[in-house]
């Protein structure tokens, strides 16, 4: 009997020890797995968070920006061919005037007075040439029959060139005077409009006052300039886009007009006219125009958000995400602008992650912790944000 307690007892002991050798293995490896989760949240958390985008490929349209100014297509200003008082004025400041249009007369009167006295001078001339030619006539008659000295023959056809000189200047001085009469009714050099009048009724002008400022608006013109290293992408014809501060909405279709010959050695820039309609008369000279030219489209082009790029003294360049949650530096060439988005040449692919919030300290080959808009790392259970709040090709 006591040979079976003594067994019972040991066996008890025996099964006791078995048990808590299998909790203490159990608990071992909780722990060690503990250990394992601790470290890897640990090494999220110590590293830098960062929020990342896609690699996208887009069609690009190439454009040239630059900045200029409304200019009339036609501009003159009037002045006065003649001296003499304003008799009358026909048209005010703004008004619309027709080519050829009379706008103003300088004394007309008095010019048709002195073409009058013009023309009678240029018929009494005439008249003293057919006389001086019949005397002239009469003595070369004499002359052949030595009726008449050689002296006086040469006396006559001097006088005969003397009238015939001054029959030319009665005529010029006729032109003169008609030429007066019709300065003296000013008139538009071509259809516009009055952008200004100098002078009134009754003031006396002399020669070469200014007297009205015309102005064609229709079509208007924008001239601008680009930069010399554009200057072969731009050719008469090419469609531009005109946009004008009173019309921040709109945006005018122009036509390239005119392409200037030279590079300005000063700037080196290029001038350039475009032209565009203006039949609703908005659009004023003088004003500040804002100019794109699309020169060239392009397909499969690499493109990532501004925000991923860091402009360092090499140059543009940016964290490509790899092995998960490592970033590799990588330089790039910018191009185009749209949108938000760059053209970028320099490795990238389609698909490519890029940091584009956290950058600025970080270490090439360093890790970083993927984070969503809300802050939480990607893969993490999340509030849903709401749909304005994802930014567009952003991960999580």
């Amino acid at each position: 009997m006591k040979v079976n307690n003594l067994s019972m007892n040991l066996g008890a002991k025996l099964s006791s020890r078995a048990v808590l050798l299998a909790l203490v293995l159990i608990a071992g490896t909780s722990l060690s797995g503990c250990n394992d989760e601790t470290e890897v949240l640990g090494r999220s958390e110590a590293s830098p968070p960062v929020m990342v985008a896609r690699v996208v490929v887009r069609d690009v349209v190439d454009r040239i920006t630059a900045t200029g100014q409304l200019v009339a297509k036609a501009e003159a200003t009037i002045a006065a061919q003649i001296s003499g008082q304003v008799t009358g004025i026909a048209v005010e400041e703004g008004d619309a005037v027709k080519a050829n249009q009379i706008l103003l007369e300088i004394d007309p009167q008095r010019r048709e007075l002195e073409m009058a006295s013009a023309e009678a001078q240029l018929a009494e001339a005439s008249a003293q040439v057919v006389e001086n030619w019949r005397a002239m006539d009469r003595i070369q008659r004499l002359n052949k029959r030595d009726a008449a000295s050689r002296a006086r023959l040469d006396e006559a056809q001097t006088a005969l060139k003397l009238a015939h000189s001054r029959k030319t200047a009665g005529e010029a001085r006729l032109g003169l005077a008609r030429r007066a009469l019709e300065d003296a009714s000013v008139r538009t050099p071509f259809a516009g409009l009055v952008a200004r009048r100098t002078v009134s009724v009754g003031e006396y002008l002399s020669v070469g006052l200014p007297l009205f400022e015309i102005v064609t608006l229709d079509p208007i013109e924008t001239e601008f300039s680009v930069a010399e290293v554009d200057s072969g992408l731009v050719r008469p014809g090419q469609a531009v886009e005109v946009s004008l501060a009173p019309f921040p909405d709109e945006r005018f279709a122009a036509v390239v007009t005119v392409v200037s010959p030279t590079i300005d050695p000063i700037t080196r820039t290029l001038r350039v006219k475009a032209e565009l309609s203006n039949t609703a008369g908005r659009l004023r000279p003088g004003l500040f125009a804002r100019v794109e030219l699309g020169v060239s489209e392009r397909s499969d082009v690499i493109m990532v958000p501004e925000e991923a790029l860091l402009q360092r003294a090499g140059g543009a360049e940016l964290y490509r995400i790899v092995d998960v949650d490592r970033v590799q530096r990588v330089s790039v060439e910018m191009g185009v602008f749209a949108d938000g988005w760059v053209e970028v040449r320099g490795g990238l692919v389609e698909g490519d992650r890029v940091v584009v919030r956290g950058q600025r300290n970080l270490v090439d080959g360093g890790a970083v912790s993927i984070r969503s808009r809300d802050g939480r790392p990607v893969g993490m259970p999340q509030v849903a944000a709401p749909a304005s709040s994802i930014m567009p090709g952003a991960d999580g």
